[in-house]
């Protein structure tokens, strides 16, 4: 018996007249305030984690009605926060009715752009492009973290440091190509100043020396138990602020279990890590240094012992904070250099001030897809208080589903939290064991939380593949293609997550609009990850499924009557 939502099927096959009619009964009794059990109601569908290459040029032509306009390069929202909390979904837009249409694919010439670019790094190859890391690494137990011996290279080729990560000297020089030698956390003018005030925290403002002392201990390898592994060797600048790979790698070469978010415009979330553990970048910035399979120092004494090595530390400390090094300093430091890293001037940031010329065609084909039939912006919004395009939430929408027991992992992570409820316990548990796939269920403990993962942000998603939370999509246009299937079924898919209707056509123009909101300054790497990744869409579609997408075919009629899932 498979559950739903309310309902529940017993391998039956049920007529798309009688669905439609249970479907208005069960909306005309809700409408009348009466309550269902205690089942909760499901959270709006997340978005995924929408990348940026850049989208086809165009000539100029009038903006869509739509379009914001204003002084802001984004349309403000209506009311300003006054702290930090996680931004409220909008209402999900309707489904177009529309039935599929044949469609060419647009073209892919970038838009036209002047930024200033960062300085050239490795080719991208198709080389291992994403996978997932269980599908590479030789199996383990659940309590063990496999390592890295046949996992994914990163999709942009490996550097010369330790776990193919580019050299800090390199690495260097393409930051400072980006944000200079002495960077500020500064507002951008289209972020709302009340938003930007509830992102620092009165006790790390972010002065010049805990700037300057967060960028040192953000490329530090000595930070790590081996000396092997610093904060940039997951977050690489060669790699839009990833390491490009499906799971990171720790000292030892053990993989986690889990994708490395990029660490730009990391300070615009309300919580950090895709199961939203950390509540605060100061937090988030120390859990990995004491992981076991990330920098897997012993505890917070031998990270300062690292630093007590080097006698130009203290000063920069006391400089920064006026004391002596101590640990929850190390963690305000980090976070003050990362408050930094904001990548928020995109070709979509033009075309949102009324230069329709910015991206092309297809591109604003595109985001009115998002906007509308896509159903995008149900969870992300762009505003001038939501720059990333995130609502803060969590969401199932069924990535963990094709390989997991959902209810034997709960009950197994049930047992273990009641053993040891405390936050590194609960780090381990999401990062290096299998306990990673039910996602926020091992943060709060609720049923409605299984499976659920964080909203990624929109910007900047071209250059960051490979995409989810595990690294299974190689391509936006594997992302988009998952959620126009309508996810992946499963007794906890939350009920916002429906099946799109979109054509081949709508597909590649949305696309397109992804792209469109890499920073200027990635668009170098934007193009050549573009061209990559429509070479990959080109080649195999793993998870396009039309029969699902058109409806023609039901999610359950994949165990009812496997033999004619998936085909049109």
């Amino acid at each position: 018996m498979m559950k739903t939502g309310l309902f529940r099927t017993d391998r039956l096959r049920v007529s798309k007249r009688a669905a439609l009619a249970l479907i208005a009964a069960v909306a005309t009794i809700a409408s009348a305030g009466i309550a269902f059990g205690d089942t909760p109601a499901a959270p709006p569908a997340s978005a995924t984690k929408p990348a940026a290459p850049s989208a086809p040029a165009a000539p100029p032509s009038p903006a869509p009605a739509s379009l914001p306009r204003g002084s802001a390069a984004l349309p403000p929202a209506s009311t300003a926060p006054p702290q930090r909390p996680a931004a409220p979904a909008s209402p999900a837009a309707p489904v177009s009715s529309a039935g599929p249409v044949t469609a060419a694919p647009p073209a892919t010439t970038p838009p036209p752009q002047k930024p200033t670019p960062a300085p050239p790094v490795a080719p991208p190859t198709s080389q291992a492009q994403g996978a997932p890391a269980a599908a590479q690494a030789p199996a383990t137990r659940a309590n063990e973290a496999p390592t890295s011996l046949q996992a994914t290279a990163p999709a942009s080729g490996g550097g010369n440091a330790p776990h193919g990560a580019l050299p800090v000297d390199q690495q260097m020089v393409v930051l400072e190509s980006w944000i200079g030698k002495q960077p500020k956390a500064e507002r951008p003018t289209f972020v709302s100043p009340a938003y930007w005030t509830a992102l620092v925290p009165a006790n790390n403002p972010g002065t010049e020396a805990q700037v300057a002392l967060g960028k040192r201990l953000y490329f530090d390898a000595r930070l790590s138990k081996d000396g092997t592994v610093s904060c940039a060797t997951c977050h690489d600048t060669s790699r839009g602020l990833t390491d490009r790979r499906s799971t990171s790698e720790g000292v030892g070469d053990k993989l986690g279990r889990r994708n490395a978010p990029t660490t730009m415009n990391a300070l615009f979330f309300a919580t950090l890590f895709w199961d939203g553990r950390a509540a605060s970048l100061e937090e988030q910035a120390k859990l990995p240094i004491l992981n076991p399979i990330e920098m897997a120092q012993p505890d917070d004494k031998a990270v300062l012992a690292a630093i007590a090595k080097d006698p130009t530390y203290a000063p920069a400390f006391q400089a920064a904070f006026g004391r002596a090094p101590t640990y929850d300093d190390v963690g305000r430091a980090i976070a003050a250099f990362e408050r930094t890293l904001v990548f928020l001037s995109a070709p979509f940031d033009r075309f949102a001030v009324g230069q329709a010329e910015a991206i092309s065609a297809d591109a604003r084909a595109g985001f009115a897809l998002f906007q509308g039939k896509a159903r995008c912006a149900s969870c992300h919004q762009l505003s001038s208080q939501n720059p990333i395009g995130t609502d803060n939430q969590f969401h199932n929408i069924g990535v963990s589903a094709r390989h997991q027991d959902f209810e034997a992992l709960a009950r197994q992570a049930l047992a273990a939290l009641e053993k040891n409820p405390t936050k590194e316990a609960i780090d381990q548990l999401s990062l290096q064991t299998d306990l990673a796939e039910l996602g926020r269920f091992v943060v709060t403990r609720n049923r409605s939380d299984i499976g659920a993962f964080k909203t990624p942000q929109v910007r900047n998603a071209g250059v960051t593949a490979p995409y989810m939370h595990d690294g299974s999509m190689a391509t936006l246009w594997d992302v988009v293609d998952h959620y126009n299937r309508g996810g992946e079924a499963n007794p906890y898919l939350d009920g916002g997550i429906e099946p799109l209707n979109l054509t081949d056509k709508e597909v590649d123009q949305l696309v397109a609009f992804l792209f469109t909101l890499t920073d200027d300054r990635l668009a170098d790497e934007n193009r050549a990850e573009f061209a990559r990744q429509r070479q990959i869409a080109a080649e195999r579609r793993p998870f396009k499924e039309p029969a699902l997408a058109t409806r023609a075919v039901l999610p359950f009629e994949h165990r009812v009557t496997p033999s004619t899932a998936g085909k049109q």
